[in-house]
């Protein structure tokens, strides 16, 4: 999202980009056109939490894992991406578990077709994934065998490793260690970190961590941002909201609110909304948006947090999370508003190629289907491309 609807537009697409977009759009006379009146294109959906794809992350032999990447499990057969895609998400941070004080590197997807992870890698750079660091605070690394059993060792241990990889990250690294490697990507700032944190107060010891060591992070879940939503906005840092949540006996969510992201946008923090699939369906993040503006976000603002807002987040707003000339043709074709209840994704289009139909009954069936539905040997691949479409962007 990137600015007012477009009434009667059109969109013109050539190798996997967008070439023109607007009301008034001259179209190639090779192009081959294709009308969606009474329909609605919006951006392709940015879903900054997810665990799409089988992830496992790091194991229960200690707290501290920076070294182990989740592109390394993650299975590209798996139906739980088709669903995603039958949702209309075309961008996600699939994301370790929290389990850690550092449960190891997260994986940005572009959600091609794929039979390799690096197929639907959003960017490779070398044998690596694009991605961030996951962290957590809180209950959930607490506790067992070998784990810290407080909040305050918690955050010691994770000062300790941060001191010990900056003292790496100056030195001349004669040795390798994989974890302090990919530390260092985050000391440097190349490397965002995706902090698991619920608690005002753990949300307060991530601020001071981030002072104390200069590294770029995004607040995952924030179940209490509301409450020291002012201090978020004086540190400059974003919020990876649930609008829905399952938190079962976790005490530290009882004061999860639905007006969390209403508060965030009022006090000028940048808000994505996001699933934590399979915490949340990825196919229910239109609903979840809904949601938001229930609990007195902006319409504008809850698109924009399904969309642009999570691409600028992780910084990919280069290439999606709006409908802009040069940016990825990742789109949906809507047979509705996006915040209706009755509205369905008819079409998902990642990067020029129509990926999910809902007229077909194979994409019919991820769209509609249980946990166990669909067969990832049998995802059927539709590559035709069109180059004109109209809608509203």
């Amino acid at each position: 999202m990137a600015g007012e609807p477009i009434e009667n537009g059109t969109i013109v697409i050539k190798d996997g980009k967008i070439v023109a977009v607007g009301a008034n759009v001259a179209i190639p006379a090779d192009a081959k056109r294709r009308a969606v009146d009474g329909r609605v294109i919006m951006p392709g959906i940015v879903d900054t939490h997810s665990h799409i794809g089988q992830v496992a992350g790091a194991d229960g032999s200690g707290p501290i894992q920076p070294e182990v990447r989740a592109m390394d499990s993650i299975n590209p057969f798996s139906t739980s991406i088709d669903k995603a895609r039958a949702g209309g998400v075309t961008t996600a941070n699939i994301m370790p578990g929290s389990g850690h004080l550092m449960s190891g590197q997260t994986f940005y997807m572009k959600l091609r077709k794929g039979r390799t992870v690096e197929d639907i890698a959003f960017a490779m750079k070398g044998a690596a994934a694009l991605g961030g660091m996951k962290m957590a605070n809180g209950t959930n690394p607490m506790g067992g065998s070998g784990f810290p059993g407080t909040r305050a060792k918690s955050a010691s241990l994770v000062r300790e490793q941060l001191t010990e990889a900056k003292a790496y990250c100056d030195g001349d690294r004669k040795k390798r260690d994989l974890g302090k490697e990919a530390l260092c990507e985050v000391l440097s700032g190349e490397r965002l970190v995706h902090f698991h944190t619920h608690r005002a107060d753990d949300i307060m010891t991530v601020l001071r961590l981030k002072q104390e060591f200069g590294f770029s992070v995004l607040i995952q879940h924030g179940t209490e941002t509301w409450k020291v939503a002012e201090e978020l906005a004086k540190a400059g840092v974003p919020v990876s909201n649930i609008t829905l949540d399952a938190p079962g006996g976790k005490l530290e969510t009882v004061d999860l609110r639905m007006d969390n992201a209403a508060i965030l946008e009022r006090a000028g923090v940048l808000v994505s909304i996001h699933s934590d699939d399979a915490i949340v369906d990825s196919r229910m993040m239109l609903r979840e948006a809904a949601l938001a503006v229930r609990g007195g976000m902006s319409r504008d603002g809850a698109l924009r947090a399904l969309t642009i807002n999570g691409a600028k987040q992780m910084r990919l707003d280069a290439r999606v999370g709006s409908l802009e000339v040069g940016k990825d043709a990742d789109f949906l074709v809507l047979d509705g508003d996006p915040l209706s209840t009755y509205t369905h994704v008819l079409e998902t289009w990642v990067e020029g190629d129509k990926l999910f139909d809902r007229s077909l009954p194979e994409d019919l069936l991820m769209a509609t289907g249980g946990f166990g539905a669909g067969s990832p040997m049998e995802a059927s691949h539709h590559h035709w491309e069109i180059a004109e479409a109209e809608g509203h962007n």
